[in-house]
């Protein structure tokens, strides 16, 4: 395929591709069918991705989006080059957490009852605690007014909090496969034996009733608690029992989705994993920033116990679930983001999600076109059935060009787990279309250039449409 090379001064040579290379290139798009961008590189591998993991607290926030959208995009981007992917949430429905949850809801229950209780500083204020205390009021009436035992009030408030959040997700288009318990974690002995291997190992170290990591040997400013001197364990050790638990059920690559509250913690993870024989390689950690909303300018305060938050629910009530996934995951993790309202909203090219949507509608209008005034054009192209070389035009070598990088997009962003990759490109196929689009007619008088033009824009169809499914986005036919 390359008609010329010359050096181009010290250390250059360019190639330049003879003249029917784009043909060649149309052929081999138009082979891969409506399968364009998946591939089965990875067929036999396995890969667990980690994300939301929110605790059944409250509502799901903006926040909380974040973390579901990309961890949801990146087990998409997973599976399409082939990997098995098992989607999983863990969660911790046990400790002070959630006995301040389950007080709360013990006070706001008492006070539909008549009572004059306070909510204690650090209770949960959302009006969905009112609506779990009007529940338990109408399932046992007055007899638990005067009862200290918390576990009816924590059962329910659980139970209706994960309903919750199990609702928003569907909503969103998220799923998982596995919901881990932190508690399971305890039960089945496994942080017991993991605090006894680490000790074994000579990992620890037990000062003023506490047991210490060695986390210095590794790096670390300070050595790290695992076990406070109460004989509660720190975030840490279940952790570590936790990804012991994943290397043992056999993955070949684990993704974690973190935001940044877990920047100082994961580093000692890792490092006691991999001083117990762990390949931590196979362990790979996304920490994302936190989201700023913005309306009309101005941000938008949250503070999940305090109420004053935007729910996922209200997110998506505003802006529509298309909006919401694809700004979710628009912008490199480690980079804030500030969720602009307005923005999601307009109907115009300054969206980008409209304007790849748009270029996709359009590309279903003109095969619409095309049915009604030569219908014998409208149909699925295939290799070797169109006259490449007609494509002559420069915007139609370059979208051709663009074309033929999806599948090394797609692969890229599945192994960097990047899926900002993805918007980044469709939104350069868009703007390749639409400048193509308004500059040369599709369907004209030449029907072998009909043909070939007609082939470019099935192709393009195909990529618009594949990349914004990995997405979880729909390709809406009309706009």
């Amino acid at each position: 395929g390359v008609a010329q090379c010359e050096v181009a001064g010290p250390g250059f040579i360019n190639f330049r591709l003879w003249s029917g290379a784009v043909a060649v290139l149309l052929d081999e798009l138009l082979a891969r069918g409506e399968r364009i961008g998946f591939s089965e590189k990875y067929k036999g591998k396995r890969a667990n991705v980690e994300y939301v993991s929110a605790n059944p607290t409250g509502p799901l926030t903006v926040g909380h989006g974040r973390n579901a959208v990309v961890g949801d995009v990146i087990a998409n981007l997973l599976a399409a080059v082939g990997y098995e992917v098992t989607r999983e949430y863990y969660f911790n429905d046990a400790g002070n957490q959630m006995n301040v949850l389950a007080r709360s809801v013990r006070t706001r229950y008492r006070q539909l009852l008549g009572y004059d209780d306070e909510l204690e500083e650090n209770g949960y204020q959302g009006d969905y605690i009112i609506e779990i205390a009007r529940g338990i009021r109408e399932e046992f009436g007055e007899s638990l007014a005067t009862s200290e035992d918390l576990r009816i009030f924590r059962d329910r408030a659980v139970a209706a909090t994960f309903a919750m959040i199990k609702a928003t997700l569907a909503r969103l288009g998220v799923r998982h496969d596995v919901f881990t318990n932190e508690h399971s974690l305890y039960t089945s002995g496994k942080v017991e034996k993991t605090l006894a291997d680490i000790a074994a190992a000579g990992l620890s170290y037990e000062r003023e009733g506490a047991v210490w990591f060695k986390a210095r040997q590794f790096g670390a400013e300070k050595d790290r608690v695992l076990v406070k001197s109460s004989g509660e364990p720190t975030y840490r050790l279940p952790d570590i029992a936790y990804h012991r638990d994943k290397f043992e059920r056999g993955y070949d690559v684990m993704v974690d989705v973190f935001g940044a509250d877990h920047l100082l913690t994961y580093p000692d993870v890792l490092a006691c994993l991999k001083a117990l024989g762990y390949e931590t390689e196979r362990v790979k950690v996304l920490i994302h920033q936190f989201v700023t909303v913005v309306r009309n300018g101005e941000v938008v305060k949250m503070s999940t116990r305090r109420a004053n938050y935007i729910t996922l629910d209200e997110l998506i009530d505003e802006v529509g679930v298309d909006a919401t996934r694809y700004f979710f995951v628009m912008r490199r993790l480690g980079s804030h983001f500030e969720f602009d309202l307005e923005l999601a909203r307009k109907q115009s090219f300054d969206n980008p999600v409209f304007y790849v949507q748009y270029a996709h509608a359009r590309m279903c209008s003109i095969m619409r076109h095309c049915a009604e005034v030569k219908p014998g054009l409208a149909r699925e192209y295939g290799p070797g059935s169109v006259d490449g070389t007609r494509l002559k035009e420069a915007e139609e070598e370059e979208l051709v060009r663009q074309l033929a990088q999806f599948e090394e997009v797609v692969e890229g962003a599945a192994q960097e787990c990047e899926p900002h990759r993805l918007t980044n490109y469709l939104e350069k196929v868009a703007e390749l279309f639409h400048r193509y689009y308004n500059q040369h007619q599709i369907v004209g008088e030449d029907e072998d250039l009909a043909r070939a033009r007609l082939a470019l824009v099935q192709v393009t169809r195909h990529v618009v449409r594949n990349g914004l499914t990995l997405l979880g986005v729909g390709s809406p036919e009309r706009m």
